[in-house]
């Protein structure tokens, strides 16, 4: 049996690339995307980076950096993001059999049997130009025959320039030069807290990680740490799984681009986060069997008083109803508002969920309930996801308000260059 081959697509510094695409006099400029309520770092550009601005932190603090180095800031723009996303996996699937989407901006590829027809560097080489010339962003390589050297061949094409962005793993050879020249936290799977352990063994690089006794790392860490090694050593332990696992839960939560006092704004926010989680549901044919929902002020405003709760409940029967989620969620928010503080933050998360085949029916259920019923509940959840997938207007639910109550700040917030006619980019 062949032994498989597999690569990595990572696409290079993916939120501050997916900016720098419509505007190609940023080219050379520094950029950074910002969070949620335009807060901290969340990525760079390689500009950026090698101004030495680092991730999370707080763009108040690099104040003086972005006026001296003339550093354009974005709001992040997840619409875009996922767009561009689609795009990129779209056409990774076209030269690939099978692909295994492991991010918004990377994916594996199953390459087994292509070095029949052309050199792995070559493909490597080919799938670069394919999505740089489809959907305009660079992207980086690695080709391996495990998933974890695949994904420190991908650390070397983006790390050393010499490679041009592809880096061919598979042989033995050439993976133990790599592995004695990577630093044990680099690798896959290795946080920060084993790599503190494994320093401490004087393990501190990847080859010496794959030459250690694979009982001894079983027996001192996990299965999981044994696994990464024999990986490190060419022996595949992560098996191919077409179907993605199915999600254990589900969370839509906020913070508020200004902090919310009243209880109705803040049932008109809760309910949009009921409905969202539910779309999420539905469009994974799974049904929810319990709700969480919390709230908070904001921690890191000490001069103001602090307030934190959270309530869940477990439904009668799972739902994957928006009437009913919204209706649960109110029912936990109200008992936990309080007046006098500043909301800074609420969520609302679904668990126990369960697919189609796990539903059990209520032998009691009735009218008195307040439960739709299950046929006509699919046929109006149906029908609003096909109105809201293809029309320009939204439909709400009546408790929803529009997103203006407790959007956030996203004072540099792109156009939505590749969903929205009228945003559109436009020559001059």
């Amino acid at each position: 049996m062949k032994q498989p081959v597999f690569a990595l697509v990572d696409c290079n510094n993916f939120y501050a690339s997916c900016e720098k695409l419509f505007r190609p006099d940023l080219r050379h400029t520094p950029v950074v995307v910002l969070s949620n309520n335009d807060g901290c770092v969340v990525a760079r550009s390689k500009e950026s980076k090698d101004l030495g601005i680092k991730m999370g932190v707080p763009v108040h603090h690099i104040k003086q950096e972005i006026r001296q180095h003339g550093i354009q800031l974005f709001s992040s723009n997840y619409t875009l993001y996922g767009d561009l996303s689609h795009r990129v996996m779209i056409t990774l699937e076209a030269l690939a059999p099978r692909v295994d989407v492991y991010s918004i901006d990377e994916a594996f590829l199953d390459v087994t049997g292509i070095d029949r027809l052309v050199s792995l560097e070559d493909f490597g080489r080919q799938i670069k130009h394919t999505v740089y010339r489809n959907v305009g962003l660079p992207v980086c390589v690695g080709i391996a025959p495990t998933r974890t050297l695949a994904k420190l061949a991908n650390y070397a094409a983006k790390k050393y320039p010499a490679t041009k962005g592809v880096v061919d793993l598979t042989d033995p050879a050439r993976q133990r030069r790599l592995l004695a020249r990577v630093p044990v936290e680099e690798v896959w799977g290795v946080g920060r807290k084993i790599s503190a352990k494994l320093h401490a063994m004087d393990i501190v690089t990847a080859l010496q990680l794959a030459d250690t006794d694979f009982g001894t790392l079983r027996k001192r860490f996990s299965v999981v740490l044994e696994r990464t090694a024999r990986e490190l050593n060419g022996v595949p332990c992560l098996p191919w799984d077409d179907a993605p696992s199915p999600k254990k839960q589900i969370m839509c939560s906020r913070s508020f681009g200004q902090p919310i006092q009243s209880l109705a704004n803040l049932e008109e926010a809760v309910a949009h986060f009921a409905v969202r989680t539910t779309q999420k549901l539905r469009s994974g044919h799974q049904y929810a069997g319990e709700l969480m929902v919390f709230i908070r002020t904001n921690p890191f405003k000490t001069t103001a008083p602090q307030y934190s709760r959270s309530a869940s409940v477990r439904l009668i029967n799972a739902s994957q109803d928006s009437r009913v989620i919204v209706q649960q969620a109110l029912r936990l928010l109200r008992p936990m508002y309080h007046e006098g503080y500043e909301y800074a933050k609420a969520g609302v998360m679904l668990s126990e969920l369960v697919d189609e085949t796990g539903l059990q029916d209520d032998l009691f259920e009735s009218v008195a309930t307040n439960t739709p019923d299950s046929a006509r509940s699919e046929r109006l959840m149906t029908v609003m996801d096909e109105i809201n997938r293809k029309s320009q207007a939204t439909v709400y639910m009546a408790r929803e308000a529009g997103p203006a109550v407790y959007a956030m700040r996203r004072g540099h917030l792109s156009p939505a260059y590749t969903t929205a006619w009228s945003e559109l980019p436009t020559v001059r």
